[in-house]
């Protein structure tokens, strides 16, 4: 069995919903779709004034044992989803696709870094994980999802949908 693999989903324009089907559709071209969580819905983060997010999270046995490759074929994804890769960080897109976790591996390159960043300040990523993972550990920091959710301090909307 190879690493847990945790891709997070996200949409805020368009058919939120559908292009989160579309996404999942897709990955599942790419790797074995092990967990899903529910879909919620989020105030965007670190982005300003802009639509609600749908955001899910997936726990995934990829097709592919180099996580660079695994992204690249996700950014195709969101490109062939309507996403404009040289729009701002933060700006609302069609389709994000994330990389959270690949097992316990550590990776700090220049297109990628995993665990993905700021996770455990970001309650968005923290509740679907925490449905479908809650006893993944963070590799760096050292705590559960469980633990991560329970200690994070960002207090804005999650409401899960379905």
């Amino acid at each position: 069995m190879g690493p847990e693999v945790i891709i997070g989903l996200g949409s805020n324009q368009g058919d939120r919903e559908a292009n989160l089907k579309s996404g999942m559709e897709r990955l599942a071209r790419l790797s074995q779709i092990d967990k899903v969580s529910s879909i919620y819905e989020t105030q965007a983060w670190g982005g300003g004034d802009q639509p609600d997010f749908l955001n899910m999270v997936c726990l995934i046995s990829p097709n592919f044992d180099d996580p660079h490759e695994l992204l690249k074929a996700l950014k195709q994804i969101e490109v062939d989803l309507g996403r404009d890769l040289e729009d701002q960080p933060n700006s609302p897109r069609p389709l994000d696709l994330d990389i959270l976790f690949w097992g316990a591996k550590v990776i700090n390159s220049d297109d990628l870094i995993v665990p993905h960043p700021h996770i455990e300040q970001r309650r968005f990523v923290l509740e679907p994980l925490a449905e479908i993972a809650p006893d993944f550990r963070h590799p760096l920091l050292e705590l559960t999802v469980k633990e991560m959710l329970a200690q994070c301090a960002d207090e804005g909307k999650v409401l899960k949908m379905h």
